[in-house]
């Protein structure tokens, strides 16, 4: 594995997207800085963040020791995750076919299991007004969802059979079942899994990075993270 002297600078909010990546570092046990995006104060619109994440989305980092020792910068959660599993060699197979069947489950949480999941929180926890129609549709594709990664872990301890970024990438988004309006019960897989990862170490530490600048938001926040502009 490669190794890592200066720290890491994760730019990062604890959110599901930002747990992905510091429950990596702390798997990895190398040095990382983190540095705050307050996303409901606005912090992922300012210049100097949107030089190197273009999309206003946190996470982010920049390594200072990136291909051939010089510093780079990368943006989106599931790109980052793929980097560090290159450079270090861990939770990432080396093999093709392993690697395609991780790859398969990362985008497959990029693209639906962390896209329809918020949009479930969404409707259901933070929509100024009711919207039934919506309401039930992202609550109903977030049901599904559920049971393909519950049908995919039948027999397995982790989503491809051996623990990878796969997992890292799910968990953030599946230890919010309650609040999706999901019965766990009915995902006998899911919660097992669940608990498997929430007794490993790294991912109890990776999530609890930031724990104290988590706080309700204010209609403030509300208009900046929603409405997508600085304050």
């Amino acid at each position: 594995m490669a190794t890592q002297t200066k720290p890491i600078d994760l730019y990062f909010w604890p959110t599901p997207n930002g747990f992905k990546v510091s429950i990596y570092l702390e798997e990895l046990d190398i040095p990382y800085s983190v540095h705050p995006i307050n996303i409901g104060k606005g912090d992922q619109f300012k210049p100097e963040f949107l030089a190197f994440s273009p999309n206003n989305r946190m996470p982010a980092i920049i390594d200072p020791e990136g291909p051939d020792g010089q510093s780079i910068s990368v943006f989106e959660s599931g790109a980052i995750l793929q980097y560090l599993g290159r450079k270090f060699g861990a939770f990432y197979p080396a093999d093709e076919r392993g690697r395609v069947r991780t790859e398969e489950w990362l985008m497959w949480q990029m693209g639906g299991f962390g896209p329809m999941l918020g949009q479930n929180h969404h409707f259901n926890t933070y929509a100024p007004e009711e919207v039934p129609y919506a309401k039930k549709r992202y609550t109903d594709e977030t049901h599904r969802l559920y049971g393909v990664l519950n049908k995919q872990l039948d027999g397995k301890d982790y989503i491809t059979g051996d623990y990878s970024i796969a997992d890292m990438a799910c968990i953030g988004w599946a230890r919010g079942w309650e609040r999706q309006q999901m019965d766990i019960k009915e995902f006998p897989n899911v919660g097992r899994w669940i608990d498997t990862m929430m007794a490993r170490p790294a991912v109890e530490r990776g999530l609890a990075v930031g724990a104290e600048w988590r706080k309700p938001m204010s209609d403030d926040d509300k208009k900046v993270l929603f409405n997508q502009r600085a304050k």
